[in-house]
């Protein structure tokens, strides 16, 4: 019997790119099992590659541009336009531009890192002559509400002065005012669509600052200071656009830069997998599979919220194929949780204490290993319930 295993990883952040991932895992599945069938499927969230995958999948071209970093640095980035035709469409993945990985382990402050540079993106998918731009959210460094996009944009935020503010989700404490007068006109010619996560809320206990803004760096005060600033943001984009998007589905995604998408340059929000699923023929590779091997950094009681593994899962038990999770870590809590959202079984790539350093270094090897060690077992299985059906 050949097995068919489709394998659908994220990346490993800060490690491996989500084709790295899937191309260790099939390594590691031929190692245990030569006649398998293996049938890759790396995909994208929103955040880092969901650029070069989208204009991958379409035969598009990229575009290299020096950007402003989330710390106010050059960095280098791109764009794309997708081959289909169509609306010349660009392709933008925020975290070019502002995400975590730009941020120096010494300088996550998301009091002080921007999205400025996602608005200079923007700027030059608009000068390059795109009709349609589609912006992927996700693995940001920032919390400062798409303040610093919108500013490359030429929309003012200004204090009780008339005064423009800092840079910074820190610095929306001091926002008096929006002003939409300066705003690029060209945006009122493109479609914009945004891929987000759905479940990530502006304000609140399940908003933004509270639920991401330490994993950026903030300390507990920090959070306090954030979410008060984030609340003056939401009032002044109210009274500036009629919008009330405080818990507005999306609008937390990538430190709250999919409310500045919807309310400041009038952006549609779409669950990402939505947008995603259609460029990367997922479903049609699914109904070839017999198992599922989905993998990321961390599994944890967050990851049936829209990470990719528990999308992967949704849709291969609506078809009735097994699942089987790879993690870097699996993190503390109600993991378990995961279970009841289709995936069978779950390890961590570790087996035994290390580093982060380490464990980032060695990723590939613990995932080839961790992906024998499972389609071994698998086998096990296999031959078990054939002894069993032979007797």
């Amino acid at each position: 019997m050949t097995l068919n295993i489709l394998i659908a990883p994220s990346g490993f952040k800060e490690s491996l790119d989500a084709s790295d991932v899937a191309a260790a895992i099939a390594s590691g599945v031929h190692a245990a099992m030569p006649d398998a069938r293996t049938l890759l499927a790396p995909l994208v969230d929103g955040g880092e590659g969901f650029t070069r995958a989208l204009v991958a999948a379409t035969d598009g071209q990229l575009h290299e541009r020096t950007v402003t970093g989330p710390v106010g640095q050059p960095v280098a980035a791109c764009f794309g336009f997708l081959g289909r035709p169509g609306p010349k469409t660009a392709v933008i993945e925020m975290a070019a531009a502002a995400g975590l990985a730009l941020v120096p382990r010494d300088q996550r402050n998301p009091m002080l890192t921007t999205s400025h540079g996602v608005g200079e993106l923007i700027l030059a998918a608009l000068d390059a002559g795109a009709e349609r731009i589609l912006i992927g959210c996700g693995d940001s460094g920032i919390n400062d509400g798409g303040a610093g996009m919108a500013e490359a944009l030429g929309i003012r935020l200004l204090d009780a002065k008339g005064q423009q503010i800092a840079r910074g989700g820190g610095a929306l404490a001091d926002l008096a005012r929006i002003d939409l007068s300066g705003r690029d006109p060209r945006l009122d010619r493109v479609r914009l669509d945004a891929a987000v996560n759905w479940h990530n809320i502006l304000l609140g206990p399940k908003g933004v600052a509270r639920v991401f803004a330490p994993q950026k760096g903030a300390t507990p005060e920090q959070v306090v200071i954030l979410e008060a600033a984030l609340e003056t943001y939401a009032a002044c984009l109210r009274d500036a656009t009629g919008q009330d998007l405080a818990s507005a589905p999306g609008g937390g995604a990538s430190g709250g830069l999919g409310a500045g998408l919807q309310g400041l340059l009038g952006a549609r929000l779409h669950p990402r997998y939505n947008i995603v699923m259609q460029y990367l023929a997922f479903d049609d590779l699914l109904g070839q599979a017999d198992l599922v091997i989905t993998a990321e950094g961390c599994l944890d009681e967050q990851t049936p919220f829209g990470k990719i593994p528990a999308e992967v899962a949704r849709r291969a038990k609506a078809l009735g194929i097994p699942v089987v999770a790879l993690a870097g870590t699996i993190g503390r809590g109600k993991v378990r949780i995961n279970f009841e959202h289709g995936i069978d079984a779950f390890a961590s790539i570790l087996k035994r204490p290390c580093t982060l350093e380490e464990a980032i270094a060695e990723s590939e090897k613990l995932l080839r290993r961790a992906a024998e060690d499972a389609v071994r077992m698998i086998g096990v299985g296999i031959r078990l319930r054939g002894e069993r059906t032979a007797a």
